[in-house]
């Protein structure tokens, strides 16, 4: 409201102009403008509202104003208007130019002989004089504000006359405005450029101010995930559309309420995995007076899936109107591409436009952009960062622009020719608006439907496949050899093609290795532990080499582009087959999608199509097939994956073991049959070592069925070696075997590689201390006999990474970031980000516990590159991070603690991480960590509460152990508050403080490389509860492992934690010492007085007189 209050100050005109398309809400926000006005003393608001009719009537806007201003709007008939209008302007207008005024407010004053001579234009003249004299004497006794609504349809003449008013007399004009159909008029255009008018483009409501508002709107503290999507996909940011579609919710009955359950109350299944609500931000309750008592939550009816159902009338309409202003052409090649969906490419619109060439449907595209039906994107990159957020409200210089020097004004073709070259660079298309989509889609009749969803199908299932940089591979491994999902036949050269890129070999491939002579290379067994080191790396360095000498062999083209395919080709692919009724083809590709989805760690989106993928397996009847058990198999393991992620543990090991049994391997139960089945795999392990792998000589259908069963065992040893019962290890140690023993059955290295160094990481987190495991040595060796082509590098890379990962874990710094920076360079070039990232992030730790800031500094700066290049919210957040535990321990500022407190607030509410167990955990630990050592009680509570809520997450990774390790270190700084306090609590909340970080110690799946930082918090605790000798023993362990490890930060807080102590037990010794000599010598003065008494006493017996 600055022009409101200018307008007070300097008392001269203002000028407030909204645009906005319908439904922005600008008639709310004049209302609102109008309310505050009038609350005013001695301010008057007139609002007016116009039409399209308004703007073919001359002077019309500012008739109905003055009608107003006169206080003519209430009068019930002519005669009174007549009456009024005669007292008011008496003194204003001679009485024969009454009859001026009988065409404007329709009275009936007697037409004098002057005024039928008079001209148009004079009487015109004559009015506008009147009028400006009338305005002039009410802004002497008030403030005039007039408000008009529509200001689109403002006539001409009262443009100019609103033109001569502003510059007359101090008034306040408030317009909102759609966009001008045509352009404005010369003296709009000068009231537009005027220094004294602000013009604001309204623009859309962002996905949190919609939420909001909806939680406002209906009362309650928590909507729906489901709800929230569908109204900020659906809405597109315009209140009107967001009203419109839960008005129509509400009236389906879809929308439920009841009270608020506590989350503790709340036992997890798979159907609450996920947080199914989101909440309002913290700021609502400044709109609601009972915010505080609103435990109501909305939840949707059972059964009602939003997606489906079908938009309500009034957006409906206004779709159809859009529609019906189109010509033919157009409006066909709208109705094509809503089959293809909301988001389509122009080569699919091609494809099943009827008779169009290239040229026409880019130049009809070209206009339909224009036209706000579509909006174009040069990368899937670019239209997901477009959803994230809408756009929003911008203030426009027009008087700035108008100074700027013309450059001439594009003919409107010239404008059509550079959107066309747009279009034709963009290739990506979606509806501005879903509601058009759902609109256009709903008036195809069903067959007509059919045929374009078949014709859809066959176009995309030729690219449903991963990208080019990852050799086209399903994301399931083998897939497609198990499930038939092609509607188009398949020649023997796609055959041959979807063979090799699955690693298959053809038969001149096979004979020619079979000739080929292999001079194996083997370690020697007397080399030392630096001897290994040197060669591995040695090795490494020579890969990195020949990668950079011939980089059009080995590395390739192009980056990964897995993700866009997902979102343009495999998602929309299942969509079409749920259209088709195609069942079976559309869970396969589901399945995919969920797999996909995981391995970009996205574990919220999985679950939805896993979700998805349920209610078609429940469709499905032919039980009995093999592809179906295998379907169930894969779907019961990737919801194992997705509850692994989410730290149930309970439910992924009962998930894993269902799709075991599917995949006949069924995994033990009690101690007998575990004793069996380890000496059958011991024995099945000495057999399959003794053979020679030969890759490509294993069925297809075989490899899918083994692949998977890989994948189950290597989640089941990581739950087993969570549980802290004694036996568990033996079934953590079956499971890792059976995932060896598997992987040499499929005889493909690369797979053989990735279970050795399980076998290896299981190992030494079992306590094998050595720095090289013999399975460790094994996959060098094999690395070593593999030939260095396109094929090998990603397994050599992925082995650097690997092995940096592992020594990382066990405290092996030095070796941890030998390798990481060569794994870097290698996913660097091989142009890999989601591995790249991942990288980068665990270099980083190696590089902050060495207190090398050096080149830690130049690390984070690549990493922050990499997360702004990919749009990565993962690597962002891990950035901050590691900036955060920067300030908290190493002493200086690489990003301000306020710039990451504003990721974590923008960011908290991401999917991406909101369901990833330990970075969100550990970003809000800091924080918390960061309050307590200020004090700020208030803050430490609410970040450490929020913390609270992801320790259940239970996970084996290491950014689970860096999360939980931060949050243990604030509730050690709360124990000292309660204590300092003399609280009652203090004692049971150190012991159970204590506890909980020796158990973390205990387990199997904390890396050696968090013991350091374990036991100076279990040291810390201990000098709290004033248990100095365990804190001793405490202190020794984490220095000796942090000396071992080359810990040095760590080393660095130990040594002032051991200084602090023994200074803190010199003082206890002095203050001893002190408090001994003052008791001795009280005691001394004590024993004297009584020996001065006794003398006394003796002197007095003495000096009685004896008796008789």
């Amino acid at each position: 409201m600055s022009a409101m209050k200018d307008f007070l100050m300097t008392n001269c005109s203002r000028v407030l102009m909204y645009e906005g398309s319908p439904g922005y809400g600008k008639s709310h926000l004049l209302m609102e403008i109008e309310y505050l006005a009038s609350r005013h003393e001695n301010h008057r608001a007139i609002a007016i509202a116009l039409t399209r009719i308004s703007f073919h009537q001359n002077f019309y806007t500012i008739q109905i104003l003055m009608a107003n201003v006169l206080g003519l709007d209430t009068c019930k008939h002519y005669k009174e208007r007549q009456t009024n209008l005669q007292n008011k302007v008496k003194m204003l207008l001679d009485d024969k130019f009454h009859c001026l005024l009988n065409d404007i407010f329709h009275v009936q004053f007697p037409v004098s002989r002057e005024m039928s001579k008079m001209s148009t234009l004079r009487k015109q003249k004559q009015l506008e004089a009147l009028f400006m004299k009338i305005l002039e004497q009410t802004v002497r006794e008030e403030r005039i504000v007039f408000i008009i609504d529509e200001a689109q349809f403002v006539d001409g003449t009262s443009w100019a006359f609103i033109e001569k008013l502003i510059q007359s007399m101090p008034i306040f004009i408030v317009m909102g405005l759609s966009p001008f159909p045509e352009s404005p008029c010369v003296a709009a255009n000068a009231i537009m450029k005027n220094r004294n008018t602000t013009y604001i483009i309204l623009g859309a409501m962002q996905p949190q101010e919609i939420r909001d508002k909806v939680c406002i709107d209906l009362s309650v503290s928590s909507i729906p995930r489901e709800l929230d999507s569908y109204l900020v996909e659906g809405s597109c940011g315009i209140p009107l559309y967001c009203e419109e579609l839960l008005k129509n919710l509400d009236h389906h009955r879809v929308l439920l309420f009841q009270q608020a359950e506590s989350e503790e109350e709340t036992n997890v299944t798979w159907n609450n995995l996920f947080k199914n609500s989101v909440r309002p931000t913290e700021d609502t309750h400044f709109y609601t007076l009972v915010s505080e008592g609103r435990k109501e939550v909305c939840y949707l009816a059972s059964g009602v899936r939003l997606k489906n159902l079908s938009p309500p009338a009034s957006l409906k309409e206004i779709s159809l109107v859009q529609l019906d202003s189109m010509s033919l052409s157009h409006q066909m090649l709208v109705r094509c591409a809503a089959i293809i969906g909301l988001t389509f490419t122009t080569e699919l619109l091609f494809e099943i436009l009827p008779c169009w060439n290239m040229k026409t449907m880019i130049k009809a595209l070209a206009t339909l952009v224009e036209s706000n039906i579509f909006d174009c994107f040069r990368s899937s990159k670019d239209l997901q960062l477009a959803l994230k957020q809408n756009v929003t409200t911008l203030e426009v210089h027009y008087r700035s622009l108008s100074l700027k020097p013309s450059e001439g004004l594009a003919s409107d073709e010239e404008e059509l020719r550079e959107k066309e070259g747009e279009v034709i660079e963009c290739q990506i298309l979606r509806f501005c608006r879903p509601i058009m989509q759902k609109t256009a889609y709903e008036l195809w009749l069903k067959d007509q439907k059919k045929v374009l969803h078949l014709k859809c199908a066959r176009f995309l299932e030729a690219k449903a496949h991963r990208c080019n940089h990852c050799k086209n591979r399903d994301f399931i491994p083998y897939h497609h050899f198990i499930v038939d999902s092609r509607l188009n036949p398949l020649d023997m050269d796609k055959v041959k093609k979807m063979a090799k890129s699955q690693g298959y070999k053809t038969e001149e491939d096979v004979i020619f290795s079979k000739s080929e002579v292999h001079k194996k290379y083997r370690f020697p067994e007397i080399l030392s532990d630096t001897e290994t080191k040197e060669v591995i790396l040695h090795f490494f360095d020579n890969v990195i080499i020949k990668m950079r000498s011939s980089p059009e062999y080995i590395i390739p083209s192009e980056s990964c582009r897995c993700e866009e395919l997902l979102q343009i080709v495999i998602l929309p692919l299942a969509q079409h087959f749920v259209a088709l009724g195609e069942n079976n083809k559309a869970l396969y590709y589901f399945l995919e999608t969920a797999s996909a989805y995981l391995l970009l760690g996205d574990n919220y989106k999985a679950y939805i199509y896993l979700g998805e993928g349920e209610r078609l397996l429940k469709t499905l009847t032919n039980e009995d097939s093999w592809s179906q058990a295998f379907e169930y198999a894969t779907f019961y393991s990737l919801k194992a994956q997705v509850s692994f992620n989410m730290g149930q543990m309970v439910l992924a090991k009962k998930m894993l073991r269902k799709a075991l049994k599917l995949l006949d391997r069924v995994f033990p139960t009690n101690l007998i049959t575990l004793l069996l089945q380890t000496h059958v795999e011991k024995n099945r392990f000495s057999h399959l070592m003794s053979q020679h792998p030969q890759e490509g000589s294993v069925p297809g259908k075989k490899l899918a069925l083994l692949y998977l069963q890989s994948a189950c065992f290597s989640l089941l040893w990581k739950i087993y070696s969570l549980n802290f019962f004694f036996h568990y290890k033996y079934y953590g140690r079956l499971a890792v075997m059976m995932q060896v023993n598997t992987s040499l059955e499929t005889q493909n290295y690369f797979q053989i590689i990735k279970a050795f160094l399980d076998y290896s990481l299981y190992h030494h987190l079992a306590g094998y201390e050595g720095m090289w495991f013999r399975y460790e040595i094994l996959v060098m060796e094999q690395l070593l006999n593999l030939p260095t082509k396109d094929d090998t590098i990603e397994i050599i890379a992925y082995v650097a990474d690997t092995l940096g990962h592992i020594k990382f874990l066990m405290g092996h710094l030095d070796l941890a970031i030998e390798l990481g920076s060569r794994a870097h360079k290698m996913w660097s070039l091989l142009r890999n980000p989601n591995k790249h990232h991942m990288v980068l992030c665990r270099l980083v730790k190696s590089l902050f516990l060495k207190s090398r800031y050096k080149h830690l500094v130049q690390v984070l700066g690549w990493l922050w590159d990499l997360s702004v290049t990919e749009e990565h919210i993962f690597s962002k957040a891990f950035f901050y991070f590691v900036c955060l535990d920067i300030m908290l321990y190493s002493g200086f500022v690489y990003r301000t603690f306020e710039e990451c407190l504003e990721f974590i607030d923008h960011n908290e509410d991401n999917r991406i991480l909101k369901f990833q167990s330990g970075l969100l955990l550990g970003l809000y630990s800091c924080i918390a960590v960061w309050y307590a050592r200020l004090q700020e009680w208030h803050n430490f509570y609410k970040f450490s509460n929020r913390a609270k809520t992801l320790v259940a997450r239970r996970t084996p990774t290491v950014l689970y152990y860096e999360g939980i390790s931060r949050y243990m270190e604030g509730q050690a700084l709360h124990l000292q508050k309660q204590i300092e306090e003399q609280a009652e609590t203090a004692q049971a909340s150190g012991i159970e403080l204590l506890k909980a970080l020796e158990n973390l110690v205990a387990q199997n799946t904390t890396g050696p490389v968090f013991y350091p930082r374990l036991y100076h918090l279990m040291a810390y605790v201990c000098i709290l509860m004033g248990d100095g000798h365990s804190c001793d023993f405490f202190l020794k362990t984490a220095l000796e492992l942090s000396d071992s490890q080359g810990n040095l930060l760590e080393k660095c807080w130990l040594s002032m934690s051991k200084e602090e102590e023994e200074e803190k037990k010199e003082k206890e010794k002095k203050k001893k010492k002190k408090k001994k000599k003052k008791k001795k010598k009280k005691k001394k003065k004590k024993k004297k007085k009584k020996k001065k008494k006794k003398k006394k006493q003796r002197q007095q017996w003495r000096q009685q007189p004896s008796p008789g």
